[in-house]
């Protein structure tokens, strides 16, 4: 009955371990790195609510990387499409990348009701709706939440 693939549920220690336990020598792990559309004010402003929940910051197992950026285009190589991404993208520490929905399951438990939503992603038609509404709402992010401003050169 479990729905979640494989990899996220692989991901979603080294993802979401805290530094203290990596020192611990718990893990080795790299970063995971997630890839975000640096255009959009909707990808923006969630890269945001990650960061002021502390994933992303400081000592954080999580980098977050533009898509737009130089080093994305390097790390994804034939996979990058110049423009906009159709979806964010989490690349575990393994190279396995996991793109829309699947990028922030291991993310989403640092969240009030985030160990909810994965609970009832458990089920099928719950996982279906979910993923469905994820390609919707990317489909159209710019037409309903606009573009962001991209900072300046010198920021």
């Amino acid at each position: 009955m479990v729905v979640l693939s494989p990899a996220v549920l692989e991901c979603y220690p080294a993802c979401t371990m805290g530094f203290k336990e990596q020192i611990e020598g718990q893990s080795s792990r790299q970063a995971c790195l997630l890839i975000y559309d640096q255009e959009c004010r909707l990808c923006v402003a969630t890269k945001q609510t990650f960061e002021t929940a502390g994933i992303g910051r400081g000592e954080s197992d999580v980098r977050f990387l533009p898509y737009q950026s130089e080093e994305v285009q390097r790390i994804l190589g034939v996979n990058y499409r110049a423009g906009r991404p159709d979806a964010a993208f989490l690349i575990l520490p393994s190279g396995e990348v996991l793109q829309g929905l699947d990028a922030f399951l291991p993310l989403v438990h640092n969240f009030p009701g985030g160990k909810l939503l994965l609970w009832g992603l458990r089920f099928p038609p719950a996982k279906r709706l979910a993923e469905w509404s994820y390609r919707t709402v990317a489909r159209h992010r710019y037409r309903w939440f606009g573009e962001a401003e991209l900072p300046s050169p010198e920021d």
